[in-house]
């Protein structure tokens, strides 16, 4: 049975723990990314390692200068770009020049006089007021999303001052990583065999989660810019953004940015257009997914689509912009977390 004491040092440890949780929480994200970042990057940082044996310090900060250039710099000047690109969106939605109400007016002229007129009664839509309330969406939310673009674009002090932890931090992981590895496993009051299992299914599921959702999302979004751009449609960088991060939702994704815009384009004009775009949206973004998912995951936790839609909104909800990670790994650790209490109680039923 336990002591006062020891059951005193336990109060006192879970508080001074979640005190230092506490200090450590601004900087969450920064921690979070850090996290991810070292773990991505290991193989990397071990190839390096060999390369120069002995030099640990070395090949940490060289892995960290591949990490700013191969990530934060394009990061960086695709931010800067939507910015740009956004700001014109807004402003000739403003001027008239994109007029959201037009595929309307277009489907409305072709209809038949009683066509036209049953609509009207059904529907009861005014194509003036229509215009109008769209318009009065789309301009504040195009705003506030240049808007918080431009602040991280500026560099403020913040986002500055958490990318400098980040990068600080994940030097020590690249370079401690193993030791680190070593006292959390040690630390973890489990046994040894359900530590281990739990700690290789995390890793598992930051290299699943980042390459099978993040990457593969990435490149539906670089498609969808692409064939944006190829096809002289306004916003080409903007489109494909939007389609990268809807691309992280399954099922429908990047799908709601394609195909609105290829129907605008088969009613409005010019159709050639809109039969490209649904068309390359269909039969290479839309199959992307299934192609590169097995390739990129490979050996990692896999999940029913239900699930990482649920986990990704409900990350993006109860965490934020940092959720659409955080979602797919609480629920990735659930999982293997059941898997091991079934195999335990499994087990222990045989040894009965």
């Amino acid at each position: 049975m336990k002591t006062s004491e020891d059951r005193s040092f336990l109060v006192w440890l879970g508080v001074i723990s979640i005190a230092f949780g506490w200090v450590l929480w601004p900087f969450s994200g920064a921690l979070l990314w850090a996290t991810l970042l070292a773990i991505i990057f290991a193989p990397f940082y071990r190839r390096c390692l060999e390369t120069l044996p002995g030099w640990h310090n070395l090949a940490a900060l060289f892995t960290v200068i591949v990490v700013v250039v191969m990530v934060l710099i394009p990061i960086g000047v695709v931010i800067a770009s939507l910015v740009d690109q956004g700001g014109e969106v807004v402003q000739r939605v403003q001027t008239g020049e994109i007029d959201l109400t037009h595929p309307l007016q277009q489907l409305k002229a072709a209809l038949p006089d009683w066509a036209v007129s049953m609509s009207d009664r059904l529907a009861g839509i005014d194509l003036t007021s229509l215009k109008e309330r769209l318009s009065s969406l789309v301009v504040p939310a195009g705003q506030q999303l240049a808007g918080h673009a431009l602040n991280i674009g500026q560099f403020t002090a913040e986002f500055v001052a958490s990318v400098l932890v980040m990068l600080y931090v994940l030097f020590f992981l690249l370079r401690d990583g193993d030791e680190l590895n070593l006292r959390i496993r040690g630390a973890v009051p489990l046994r040894a065999s359900h530590t281990a299992e739990i700690m290789d299914a995390f890793t598992l599921a930051v290299r699943g989660t980042i390459k099978g959702i993040i990457l593969v999302a990435l490149i539906q979004g670089a498609l969808g810019g692409v064939i944006f751009w190829l096809l002289g449609l306004t916003a080409p960088l903007l489109a494909g953004a939007i389609m990268a991060l809807l691309s992280l939702l399954p099922v429908l994704g990047s799908a709601l940015v394609w195909a609105p815009v290829g129907l605008y384009l088969l009613v409005a004009g010019p159709v050639t257009k809109g039969i490209i775009l649904l068309a390359f949206g269909t039969f290479v973004i839309g199959l992307a997914d299934n192609f590169l998912r097995p390739i990129l995951v490979g050996q990692s936790i896999r999940m029913p689509s239900y699930i990482v839609l649920l986990a990704t909104l409900g990350g993006l909800a109860a965490f934020g912009a940092n959720g659409f990670v955080i979602g797919p790994l609480v629920a990735a650790m659930f999982l293997t977390a059941w898997q091991v209490f079934v195999r335990s109680k499994k087990q222990r039923e045989v040894r009965k």
